[in-house]
């Protein structure tokens, strides 16, 4: 079985449907659509091209469905910052009603039985938390029990943008990284689980991008364009900022 792992498009059109091609041209057997589809300056029409895949899909929630799904029960976001909070209000204007019952079908998690790779579990950020952040350089001893408890030797997650592959625990933990806002460089970042694990890159046309994504009605169309478009964090910008809200996390738990 040949799987495509697909994270964090954060409504970006055009580099959806630029992996959407060179995912066909691989031949897959099944896609996986790792959360966080919403948040960014097309959700509607992302959520419409995902539903014309005609490759059998598995769909997982983020922290940015859950945001949403929490806003439109009448709690409160609970999101990691007051703009990822905005965006499950503009969601909740911008979403058609179809679009969010199907955002709501969408579970936390999913196995797949693989070839060579046995049960593999997929999940936004950890298999209990669609929230937690944590990257390559995490010490293990913060993560401890998390993985191993589900019996599962590989996870596939994503949520910090950033790919990487490591062990937890005897846990073989590889994160897709992000198609919409991938950090360190342009372009969208996803995986192939095939005979081996790949980290793909796929570059596209993100002036035409940019030019799209700004005829949108998105409030943060010219901030989204220039920060994570037409060019992106660095690497230490990203980390700097993930630990950052890696300690926050740490200090409310």
């Amino acid at each position: 079985m040949r799987v495509a792992a697909i994270y964090d498009i954060h409504g970006n059109l055009p580099a959806l449907e630029a992996v959407l091609e060179e995912i066909e041209d691989e031949g897959v057997d099944c896609i996986v659509v790792g959360g966080d589809v919403i948040a960014g300056p097309m959700p509607g029409e992302t959520l419409s091209v995902l539903q014309e895949i005609t490759i059998p899909t598995h769909f997982l929630h983020g922290n940015a469905e859950s945001e949403l799904l929490r806003y439109l029960a009448g709690k409160d976001p609970q999101a990691l910052s007051e703009r990822a909070a905005g965006e499950a209000y503009w969601g909740a204007e911008n979403l058609s009603d179809e679009h969010k019952a199907f955002l709501s079908e969408w579970p936390a998690t999913c196995e797949l039985q693989i070839e060579g790779y046995g049960n593999v579990l997929f999940c936004h950020a950890t298999p209990n938390s669609d929230i937690k952040v944590f990257t390559k350089d995490t010490p293990e001893t913060k993560l401890a029990g998390i993985f191993e408890r589900h019996k599962a030797p590989l996870v596939v997650c994503g949520h910090t943008h950033m790919q990487f592959d490591r062990t937890i625990e005897d846990v073989r933990v590889v994160n897709a990284g992000s198609v919409g806002m991938p950090f360190g460089h342009t372009g969208a970042d996803w995986l192939l689980i095939a005979d081996e694990i790949e980290f793909r890159h796929t570059d596209y046309d993100i002036s035409k991008a940019a030019e799209k994504i700004r005829q949108s009605n998105y409030a943060h169309a010219e901030n989204f364009v220039e920060n994570n478009v037409l060019s992106a964090p660095t690497k230490e910008q990203a980390r700097k900022m993930l630990s950052q809200l890696e300690a926050l996390q740490a200090d409310k738990e």
